[in-house]
């Protein structure tokens, strides 16, 4: 029984958390972004209008002097309670002259900037903190202007709460955020997981789940589907294959047998023995070439060669092919004719020719005297078609399927003479050119074609 995971170095705790800290991070810099900016554009919205109360009340005082100044301070100190306004104005000595605060601020000198000061109110008597600035008039009179800054202050701990509850619900949803991707993800991972384990527990047939929403899981899913296919195929061909040799290697490996045992055979003539051994040569012929068309399509399957894929007239190669089977066909009273032309295209150009060796040599093995074999060229939109018609008796239907499995041949007669590979290795050669075989019956005749893609 595998052991349980530490939970800090579980996958999806590492994503949940992740997701938890970046998301929690960044909402943080953004609110704080806002805090800051919020409080100076107070400050400073603060600032600007202390300093031109500042500044109209001196231009009060150089037109109309103190008694036009504390006039103009009182008329603004009625309504300073609707603005949180604080005026305070007194002699040299700090004896106040004018405004709604008790005292001048001790430590505090004219014209020393921007302060926040906690001061008495004259009006109420309470304690407040203010934000103000002081300039010395002419005569020495000592001019502050401010704002109450218990509202900015209230403001700022109804800001920070709203951040820190910001920060919260973000925390929250961070952490539902983060769970419902890794739910997303790790079942998508699974269905991956169980296909994979009931694959490797021989159950080939198994296929990731597509649930038809067409984003990129299932995209990946239908790749890797196809690969699954692709794989299973080609070890139902391997299956196919091992048992085919098994049985049609079975006999003659028994003859070779025979005719090596007749050879040691002392009372055996020397015109029997002769005969034996061309026969055991013959076979031994037989077994290399299975063995080599055997390699060949193994090849050609595992897509080896494709490095060697060069540009291709295909027009000239099937006139070469065609032109070396002509005399062959002459003997059989077989005519071979050429209609359409392909072009250029990618190809292993030796391999190409084997293909199209094959479907002539299957055709003129079934094609009647006086007939016409006919080697049709096209371009498709998948590509290029390569097709051999002959006027032959055709194959069953139902047969039709099994042209290009190893080792079948469908005329008994045949089966010495011929293993069965020869449409196998065309259909080989045409998926590593991305392409496929087909065989249809033409009434009369067989037409084995071969589409290549460009």
């Amino acid at each position: 029984m595998a052991k349980p995971l530490i939970l800090w170095r579980n996958a999806r705790t590492r994503l949940v958390l992740a997701s938890m800290v970046l998301s929690t991070a960044l909402t943080a810099l953004v609110l704080g972004l806002v805090y800051v900016t919020a409080n100076r554009t107070i400050e400073n919205e603060t600032r600007s209008v202390v300093t031109a109360e500042l500044a109209g009340l001196r231009d009060e005082y150089e037109r109309l002097g103190t008694i036009g100044l504390m006039a103009a301070i009182d008329r603004r100190v009625k309504d300073a309670a609707d603005r949180d306004a604080l005026y305070l104005l007194t002699d040299a000595q700090g004896n106040v002259l004018a405004g709604n605060l008790a005292r001048w601020p001790e430590g505090i000198e004219p014209g020393s900037g921007w302060v926040d000061l906690d001061l008495t109110k004259m009006s109420s008597g309470e304690d407040v903190s203010i934000s103000a600035a002081s300039i010395r008039l002419p005569l020495y009179e000592r001019l502050l202007v401010g704002r109450d800054a218990s509202a900015r202050q209230q403001f700022d701990r109804v800001l920070l709460r709203s951040v820190g509850l910001a920060l919260l619900a973000a925390l929250a949803l961070s952490l539902l955020t983060g769970w419902l991707l890794t739910r997303l993800v790790f079942s998508r991972l699974s269905d991956i997981a169980q296909t994979a384990d009931d694959i490797v527990s021989g159950d080939l047939s198994r296929r990731i789940p597509v649930r038809g929403s067409g984003d990129e899981f299932d995209q990946m899913a239908q790749t890797l589907n196809d690969m699954l296919d692709k794989i299973e195929e080609l070890i139902g061909n391997l299956r196919m294959t091992t048992n085919s040799i098994a049985h049609d290697l079975r006999s003659p490996l028994s003859r070779l047998r025979q005719r090596v045992e007749s050879l040691t055979d002392p009372a055996s003539a020397a015109s029997d023995r002769e005969a034996d051994a061309a026969r055991a040569l013959a076979e031994v012929d037989h077994l290399l070439r299975v063995f080599s068309q055997l390699t060949e399509i193994s090849r050609a399957e595992a897509g080896l060669g494709r490095d060697e894929f060069e540009d291709v007239d295909i027009d000239a190669l099937v006139h070469d092919v065609t032109e070396f089977y002509e005399p062959v066909a002459a003997d059989q009273d077989v005519q071979i004719v050429i209609e359409g032309t392909a072009g250029r295209g990618p190809g292993h150009k030796p391999l190409l020719a084997q293909a199209l060796s094959n479907l002539l040599e299957n055709a003129l093995r079934y094609a009647p005297a006086g007939s016409t074999l006919t080697v049709a060229l096209a371009n498709v939109d998948e590509g290029l078609t390569l097709s051999v018609l002959d006027q032959g008796p055709g194959v069953p239907d139902e047969k039709l399927d099994r042209l290009a499995q190893p080792f079948v041949t469908l005329d008994p007669a045949r089966t010495d003479q011929s293993s069965g590979l020869g449409l196998a290795l065309v259909a080989a050669i045409a998926r590593m050119h991305g392409g496929r075989f087909e065989a249809r019956n033409r009434k009369p005749g067989l037409e084995a074609a071969i589409t290549l893609a460009r």
